[in-house]
């Protein structure tokens, strides 16, 4: 194990975290199989253990954009199940009013490829009416046009053309889907949105008040032992004294008090952190309003012992100060 990963607590739960607490006994993670897949995200805390969650199912047309919809609502905090059965919709509220306030709120992506698929999600609202369960549905929807060139982009098949053409099987998914769009509480048209465009229209709808968040993963890593390759930003620290040529300080890291204190009396040293964060203020604002959520800022150096692990440690702090959800990485720390 080379990797040294420590999360700064900013009072949220990252969607591990979430998951772990929601799921014993269900899904502990994230979770790709034949059935449902299910992924979560950061779950309101402090409901009664009988609360019944909040239920959105996301629908609509093949290539219309469910997945981005429901990637948002998990962004927001919302446990979020990808292809559930319509049967099982119930039973997944229930599972959602027992977790003792965990899953506060539930999104469901539903795809309806026949028939009996539909009737099955018709019985299973009726059932969440009866319960009194507060719901929402989301209709995604877009143009022949559009959903033909999104399919051919792909290079797929639609899922319902079966031997006939793309335009045969988006017909007889909207005539599979007319019904439901009537009942929908939200449609939203996609067919000149992009990615970023969507996502907003569903933090209007959902995020309420609420700021986007911003997730970073702080790592600090070795040139000589790569760069990391899912790095956002890159900031290289060789430009300070290297603590490996100080005898008493080269055994240890930059987590030490007294190297940490040989970094940062170092001119330039605590300029480049004031000026860094600043910048990075600025950058996660324009982060935000893109839609993104995740940023891997790596700080690198010789090895990835001294300079870029103090360096990775002070900015953690800043951001996570900051409101910022933040993790450390120490990617090569005690490879050497």
């Amino acid at each position: 194990m080379t990797e040294h990963e420590t999360r700064r607590n900013t009072g949220h739960d990252t969607p591990r975290d979430a998951a772990q607490d929601a799921g014993r006994g269900t899904h502990d993670e994230t979770r790709q199989d034949d059935g449902a897949q299910v992924s979560t995200g950061k779950e309101k805390a402090g409901a009664s253990e009988t609360a019944i969650p909040e239920l959105v199912i996301i629908s609509g047309m093949s290539g219309a954009g469910r997945s981005t919809a429901a990637k948002c609502l998990e962004d927001l905090g919302w446990f979020v199940v990808d292809n559930l059965p319509p049967a099982l919709i119930p039973t997944m509220v229930e599972l959602g009013a027992r977790s003792q306030g965990n899953v506060a709120r539930i999104a469901v992506v539903v795809d309806v490829r026949g028939r009996r698929f539909f009737d099955n999600l018709r019985e299973s609202l009726a059932d969440l009416d009866t319960r009194g369960v507060t719901r929402r549905i989301v209709f995604l929807e877009s143009s022949e046009e559009a959903l033909v060139r999104r399919f051919e982009s792909v290079r797929r098949p639609h899922p319902l053309q079966g031997d006939g053409r793309i335009v045969d099987g988006i017909a007889a998914e909207r005539e599979l889907l007319r019904e439901l769009r009537g009942d929908a509480d939200l449609v939203i048209d996609t067919s000149s949105l992009n990615v970023h465009e969507l996502r907003a229209k569903m933090d209007a709808q959902f995020a309420g008040d609420e700021e986007p968040e911003l997730r970073a993963t702080v790592m600090s890593f070795g040139f000589k032992y790569g760069l990391p390759v899912d790095a956002d930003l890159v900031v290289d620290m060789r430009f300070l004294p290297n603590p490996h040529w100080v005898p008493e300080l080269r055994p240890f890291t930059g987590r030490n008090e007294e190297v940490a204190a040989y970094v940062f009396n170092q001119p330039g040293a605590k300029e480049f952190l004031d000026r860094y964060a600043e910048l990075l203020r600025l950058i996660a604002a324009g982060y935000r309003r893109e839609g993104k959520r995740y940023v891997t800022i790596a700080v690198g150096c010789t090895g990835g012992k001294h300079r870029s692990v103090a360096m990775s440690e002070k900015l953690a702090a800043r951001l996570a100060a900051e409101g910022v959800e933040t993790v450390v990485v120490h990617r090569d720390m005690g490879r050497e």
